[in-house]
């Protein structure tokens, strides 16, 4: 709803807030409250990390599709399918290098 707000008079900044990762400091700080070693906030870290990069492909479909013409839940269902695809070829590559996913 804030973000909805912001982006009616600056799309920007309600980019910006939107994309703060407040779920993972969250996170990381109630690890580091209940005192978890800096090794299980570092893994955690990367972790999140790695599985950032799919979700990116929502970010660049959902506009191409949008620009392109098509409607809006055709778009953010293309582009939510794309995102999971996404993950699923990330799993594939981290176990083939040996990464537990």
């Amino acid at each position: 709803m804030i973000i909805s707000e912001l982006a009616k008079r600056n799309s920007i900044v309600a980019a910006l807030v939107a994309a703060l990762p407040l779920t993972s400091l969250i996170a990381f700080v109630w690890l580091h409250a209940e005192g978890a070693e800096s090794e299980r906030i570092a893994t955690l870290s990367g972790q999140i990390g790695w599985l950032v990069l799919p979700s990116l492909v929502l970010f660049v479909a959902l506009p191409v599709l949008l620009r392109q013409g098509f409607g809006f839940w055709f778009s953010l269902a293309a582009a939510s399918l794309a995102t999971a695809l996404g993950y699923g070829c990330l799993f594939v590559v981290l176990r083939r290098f040996g990464a537990q996913a």
